[in-house]
């Protein structure tokens, strides 16, 4: 976009003449502007200049492509081949003269389906290939609110019911407000059962939660609340360490550990904890 400024002209040295009125045209506004979001889309640093000196330009040779462009012209030859092969740019010949013209930048949208194409194509293979290195065995740490969010996408992608010991309906913390939304949905849709042994309080404190994550539920006698919670989904067992009722703390610690063995494990324990606690 070309930026049209009215000014005065000092023409005396002195004071602005009132009838010199002029317009001052700042020529480094656009240009330029789009070669980044050409990169990110594929295009190498030189294809982006060149597309976007021919957007310019219209019709125009190597010679004036090369000036507008600040490519070197052996390299916008280069550059120009690759943008005819990506259907970019097209080539005529008038009067023994070999011109360049830039095609129509929905052609880029069409660039971008035909690469999400080719991903879906090879994807599934490459999440087996991924599924099949994964470790047996794995350890993470997540902080903070946004690694309680991590947590909440995992429980989405392993699609298997939660059983959770030490409840406190940490997830009606105002911060999660927002995703929460999306999480409930989307647990729904897939269909993942929820197991509640709550803390005891969470009967008095927080009784919206029930209504929100339905039944079945239990509460653990009141004398053994703390401050921590585990969960077990899938083959991950999650523990918390800085919830109370309703609340997470303002840094809280979730250790996720990955371990079919372990979490068959404590899924014992959750079944004896279960049979033991009150309705």
């Amino acid at each position: 976009m070309v930026l049209l400024v009215p000014g005065y002209i000092n023409l005396w040295g002195g004071k602005y003449h009132q009838n010199a009125k002029v317009l001052y045209i700042s020529m480094y506004s656009s240009y330029n502007m789009y070669q980044e979001i050409l990169q990110k889309i594929g295009l190498t640093l030189n294809e982006s200049r060149v597309y976007e000196a021919l957007l310019y330009l219209g019709e125009s040779n190597t010679n004036n492509i090369s000036i507008k462009s600040s490519v070197h012209r052996r390299n916008v030859y280069d550059a120009l081949n690759k943008l005819i092969e990506k259907g970019l740019a097209s080539e005529t010949f008038t009067k023994g003269e070999r011109l360049f013209k830039g095609i129509s930048p929905e052609r880029l949208k069409d660039i971008l389906k035909e690469k999400e194409v080719a991903l879906e194509s090879f994807l599934p293979d490459m999440k087996k290939l991924h599924k099949a290195v994964e470790a047996e065995a794995e350890a993470h740490i997540f902080r903070g609110v946004e690694g309680f969010k991590n947590y909440l996408q995992l429980i989405l992608e392993q699609k298997q019911p939660v059983y959770f010991i030490g409840a406190k309906a940490a997830w009606l913390d105002p911060r999660l407000k927002h995703y929460l939304k999306h999480f409930d949905r989307e647990r729904k849709k897939i269909g993942i059962k929820f197991y509640h042994i709550f803390d005891h309080e969470v009967k008095t404190e927080k009784p919206e939660i029930l209504k929100l994550v339905g039944k079945p539920y239990k509460f653990l006698p009141k004398e053994y609340s703390s401050n921590t919670m585990v969960d077990i989904f899938g083959d991950y067992v999650v523990t918390f360490v800085g919830a109370k009722p309703g609340q997470l703390f303002e840094e809280p610690i979730l250790f996720v550990l990955k371990n079919k063995l372990l979490a068959d494990g404590y899924r014992t324990f959750w079944k004896h904890m279960w049979d033991n606690c009150e309705s």
